[in-house]
């Protein structure tokens, strides 16, 4: 076996395509498989069956608690990645995309599964899924799909630049250096916006900055002029910041959602119920754009900061925001929300659904952040294709373990090895803490926000509740029902 790393297909591929895998954990010392072709022994020999058919053998690039522990609870054995032996394969891009190469002879046997589908890449690359994006906008548009209604030609437009009712899910968002010179006839109509800059092909916060100038953009300028695609690989997308992001404590924060894809065609998607938010560190102030601590969530910049608590880790359980939003804003806008955001996850997959390799072998775990502004409104930001299971608390702990458990019994035929001939559809019972993302149909009626019903306020009562509100500023929205009903049996409670 040999190891050369700088002469494989893997290394020419990932220089092809831009850069890293996006991936939220930090690129472990994995070995790349690289076996020399020895024509037909050498496919022969990986097609061979394994050595029992009693057990499922396994192997991981990821030395994580969540996935061994799953793993070693079913009696699963461990075996080497090199030698084709196994029958599930939790691997790092990299090999997945050297597996599936066009120069390389290995063929999957058919109880043989893997973890990414081979170009996973066109939702993790935040160019490419912008332009998958777009793309899926235009062919609704051109067949008349009531999907891409649009709003009045006279609609002020918003964060996302556009005028559609339902495919609104994403920011305005540019490719540079290749739309430097759209981007500048925006910025002019509106200069006292601010916008913040992310390299395609990098995770965990690394290279991101905000801008409000376009004297901080004159590298792209320059490039844009002298852009060759085939050369160029230092390509950037520049996105309208979202200004009015949901405060808790008066922090930003984001959502991590995982959503488990078994098949693209047919699409069979599952969002995960639990997740968490990940709060910055320090309180959110929209002039200080220079300051990472309080606009980019990302962990591993956040652990950096000495206001950083290792103990909760700056992560909020899902259950935790719901209970927040339905006793501030009323009861049943935490459904409402979920509603919205199980929609923007279904259009985003649905985008790419159409140029992704579907592999009867490969399932895929998506990481899904997401911001919601103070209108409730979900914004996707970007797609982890490896979303990290390393655990910074007990509570990480627990739910990623229980994520991989029930990851493992959706993608896996109950009580036998895996199969590439399974239609993938797991009975009710398995899918647990799984919920289906089903395709949007624009007919069915949208769940409302509660109706708050209009009180006779005196001049006095409204000075005390304006005082009273979360940063005392008029612009906050108003106490929902529920909010009032739980203040009155507070007050009840203490007299």
């Amino acid at each position: 076996m040999s190891m050369r790393r700088q002469t494989s297909p893997l290394w020419n591929l990932r220089q092809k395509c831009g850069g890293s895998c996006t991936s939220d954990d930090e690129l472990p010392e994995v070995k790349i498989i690289t076996q020399p072709i020895n024509g037909l022994h050498y496919i022969r020999s990986r097609l061979r069956p394994p050595r029992s058919k009693k057990s499922i053998y396994y192997s991981t690039d990821w030395d994580k608690s969540a996935l061994v522990s799953n793993f070693q609870k079913r009696g699963w054995l461990q075996v080497p990645s090199f030698n084709g032996e196994w029958n599930f394969y939790w691997a790092c891009t990299q090999n997945c995309r050297y597996i599936f190469g066009i120069d390389h002879p290995y063929r999957m046997r058919s109880d043989q599964v893997i973890n990414h589908f081979p170009n996973s890449i066109e939702l993790s690359r935040k160019d490419l899924l912008i332009k998958n994006i777009k793309r899926y906008r235009k062919d609704l548009e051109r067949r008349g799909d009531p999907l891409a209604q649009c709003h009045p030609p006279d609609t002020k437009l918003g964060i996302g630049g556009t005028r559609y009712k339902h495919l609104d899910i994403i920011p305005m968002t540019f490719v540079l250096p290749s739309d430097y010179q759209m981007f500048v006839e925006v910025f002019h109509r509106n200069p006292a916006s601010t916008w913040i800059v992310k390299p395609c092909s990098k995770s965990q916060g690394v290279g991101i900055y905000l801008v409000n100038k376009l004297s901080k953009l004159k590298k792209f300028a320059y490039d844009a002029r002298t852009f060759y695609p085939q050369i160029n690989r230092d390509t950037c997308v520049i996105s309208k910041y979202i200004d009015n992001p949901l405060l808790i404590g008066g922090k930003k924060f984001d959502l991590r959602l995982f959503v488990l894809v078994t098949t693209f065609n047919p699409l069979k998607a599952y969002l995960y119920k639990e997740g968490f938010c990940r709060f910055c560190t320090e309180k959110y102030d929209e002039t200080e754009i220079d300051n990472v601590f309080m606009h980019l969530t990302n962990v591993s910049i956040q652990k950096t900061n000495q206001e950083y608590n290792s103990i909760h880790g700056g992560k909020w359980p899902l259950q935790n925001l719901w209970l927040y939003l339905d006793s501030l804003r009323g009861e049943g806008v935490s459904e409402l929300l979920w509603s919205r955001i199980t929609t923007t996850i279904r259009h985003s997959l649905d985008a790419v659904a159409p140029v992704m390799a579907n592999d009867r072998h490969c399932f895929e775990v998506y990481g899904y952040d997401i911001i919601i502004d103070n209108n409730l409104k979900p914004w996707l930001i970007e797609i982890n294709t490896s979303p990290s299971m390393h655990s910074t608390t007990t509570n990480d702990r627990i739910l990623k373990s229980r994520l991989i458990d029930n990851v493992l019994d959706v993608v896996v035929p109950p009580n036998r090895l895996p199969d590439e001939h399974w239609d993938k559809t797991p009975s009710p019972e398995l899918l647990k803490n799984f919920t289906v993302l089903r395709p949007i149909s624009p007919s069915k009626p949208q769940m409302q926000a509660p109706v708050r019903r209009k009180i006779r306020v005196s001049k006095k009562k409204k000075s005390k509740c304006a005082a009273a509100s979360p940063g005392g500023s008029s612009s906050n929205p108003p106490p929902a029902e529920g909010e009032s009903s739980i203040k009155r049996s507070n007050r009840a409670g203490k007299r």
